[in-house]
């Protein structure tokens, strides 16, 4: 492994205020029991798988596996992770009843345990290892890599987030948001082809649904 996997460990960080900001937001705990944007999914499931991903980021790190290393890295990732081809949010790759779980918790909850992950001296000291374990994929990715697929899902479900309370969706820097837009865009080629993608982003006569995922 080279210094390349260390290369997210800074963009990561930067990808953290606008997940603390929504969880602190006004709205939350009157649209906790609503449903979100998110098809079957609460707003206060939604709002604890959000900031789930930045306490994998922390824990599976620092957890030893033995899980194969992916080749291909993020975009293999997310050309094999089952619940990307599923046709239902009832299939068993999208259960949810972990997230469901913790919102019965309460949104005091998720505020507590928000203002207790700290993962900052991990990726401001170089800690932890430099592959990641995912168990519920079986295999394992690249440091760098794993926290490119984590700030896709903080992206995501950040806008996914404030969409479903009615507000703004908070900003991020360039430094997150560019490495997510090229890896989403390289995953809609991947599956629609370069002409539907290029017309989505550039013709309006040629509009087509074009998604990542």
């Amino acid at each position: 492994m080279t210094d390349d996997v260390y290369r997210y460990d800074a963009t990561f960080l930067q990808a953290l205020p606008p997940v603390r900001s929504l969880i602190a937001e006004p709205a939350l705990p009157g649209r906790w029991e609503q449903e979100s944007v998110l098809a079957k999914m609460s707003v206060g499931a939604l709002a604890n798988h959000l900031h789930r991903n930045v306490e994998l980021a922390g824990a599976l790190l620092t957890e030893p596996t033995t899980f194969p290393l992916l080749a291909g890295g993020a975009d293999e990732h997310y050309a094999r992770a089952a619940w990307v081809t599923t046709t239902s949010p009832d299939d068993p790759e999208n259960d949810r009843g972990d997230y469901d779980a913790l919102a019965r918790l309460g949104v005091e909850a998720l505020r507590e345990t928000t203002a207790a992950t700290d993962v900052h001296s991990l990726f401001t000291e170089g800690g932890g290892l430099d592959r990641a374990g995912l168990p519920w994929q079986g295999w394992a990715l690249r440091r760098d890599e794993f926290l490119l697929t984590r700030m896709v899902e903080i992206v995501v479900h950040t806008d996914d987030l404030a969409l479903s309370l009615g507000v703004p969706t908070p900003e991020f820097p360039d430094d997150v948001l560019l490495p997510v837009v090229h890896l989403l865009t390289r995953l809609s080629v991947r599956r629609h082809g370069q002409s539907a993608v290029v017309g989505a982003l550039s013709r309006r006569e040629r509009q087509r649904v074009v998604s990542a995922f």
